[in-house]
């Protein structure tokens, strides 16, 4: 079938990329899915910092490719395979798929999925190849999703079914953001009731990270950024205690506001600055968790002493620890209960073909989540 998608051939592009326009609007072949594979048609596509990323260079992934990963649509053909899916079902998009064999799959770590992670950095489906073609041109596949496009093949490890009734532009949220910001929380630093949190870096994840900590009880709950309208948001949504991170005694801050350095320190933004300060404002015993992507050369330089001597942990966490057919249909209901209102991270809808000047409001930080709807 032709549908359309958002292709980027280069990287790098000067912006504002409403005039450079590195994502092009190409009608492009989609194969039919082949097995353990799902035809879906996209409703609502987020724009995440990852696929930012890609397009400014700082991950580097193959070209020319098919950006977006955090979606939510409806099922319009199955695969051989496939037998727990219906057509007309709504399902939302998972940027890693697992395999469900290997040792991570096995262990009970599905974001940790080798194949998988193979899959995507080599702009591959998860059954291998790529099903998006321009004439005799192969269009790489990215993070298993490319859902900056009317329609999408994806495998069916890909997906978690929602209910109908779950609006698309919400629903798309929990594929990514809310995933690796709640999962991050909830599953990798394993927060409770009582215990002090610091978030750095406020853009969806970000405040997904505050919701999640709301939710489970921690207190204080403390929001870090540099621009005064998302701690405004952060505020508004419960995290009372607010810094600028542009404050010369930001981490001091911080620290007083926790009684000398939060339990729990979140780094959402993805630089080695923020980095270093979440580390700094975390207590000594505390757990510093970072889910931010800088650039691959990006290294940090750690006081090992202290490391020791404080009895400090430093986590990653990749799609929060998550694993994605339990985790959302919790973080869905937790939605439903007026507990994670994840609708309020929305800055707003687009159409595809405002699709670069919305990556020029996000780079510049004027947003928190622009949802593409179909």
């Amino acid at each position: 079938m032709q549908t359309t998608a958002a292709v980027l051939r280069t990287v790098g592009a000067a912006r504002p990329y409403a005039e450079s326009r590195p994502l092009a609007l190409e009608t492009v072949t989609l194969e039919p899915p082949g097995r353990d594979e799902v035809l879906v048609a996209i409703k609502a596509a987020g724009l995440c910092h990852s696929d930012l990323s890609v397009i400014n260079g700082d991950r580097p992934r193959p070209l020319p490719m098919a950006l977006g990963h955090e979606a939510a649509g409806v099922v319009e053909a199955l695969g051989p395979g496939v037998a727990d899916l219906e057509v007309g079902d709504h399902v939302v998009m998972v940027f890693m798929p697992s395999c469900g064999h290997c040792d991570p799959c096995a262990g009970g770590r599905p974001a940790l999925c080798e194949p998988g992670a193979a899959a995507n950095g080599r702009g591959e489906m998860l059954g291998g190849g790529r099903r998006l073609h321009d004439g005799a041109e192969a269009l790489n596949h990215h993070l298993g999703c490319s859902a900056f496009a009317a329609h999408a093949v994806v495998s069916r490890r890909s997906l978690v079914k929602v209910d109908r009734d779950l609006p698309f532009e919400h629903a798309a949220l929990f594929g990514c953001a809310v995933l690796t910001g709640v999962g991050a929380v909830v599953n990798t630093a394993g927060v409770k009731v009582g215990q002090s949190v610091a978030v750095v870096g406020l853009g969806g994840v970000g405040l997904s990270s505050v919701l999640g900590a709301l939710a489970a009880g921690a207190s204080p709950v403390v929001a870090v950024d540099l621009s005064e309208e998302k701690l405004a948001l952060a505020r508004s949504l419960g995290a009372v205690q607010t810094v600028n991170a542009g404050d010369a005694d930001a981490v001091e801050q911080v620290r007083a506001l926790t009684g000398g350095g939060a339990d729990f320190v979140f780094e959402m933004a993805g630089s080695v600055r923020a980095l270093e300060a979440a580390w700094k404002m975390t207590r000594r015993g505390g757990t510093t968790v970072t889910a931010g992507l800088p650039p691959p050369e990006a290294a940090l330089a750690v006081n090992v002493v202290q490391l020791v001597a404080e009895e400090r942990t430093l986590k990653g966490s990749y799609i929060g620890t998550c694993v994605p057919a339990r985790d959302i249909p919790r973080y869905v209901a937790l939605f439903r209960q007026g507990r994670l209102p994840v609708d309020r991270l929305m800055s707003g809808t687009i159409g595809l073909a405002d699709i670069n000047a919305a990556f020029d409001d996000l780079a510049e930080g004027r947003t928190v989540r622009t949802v593409i709807t179909f």
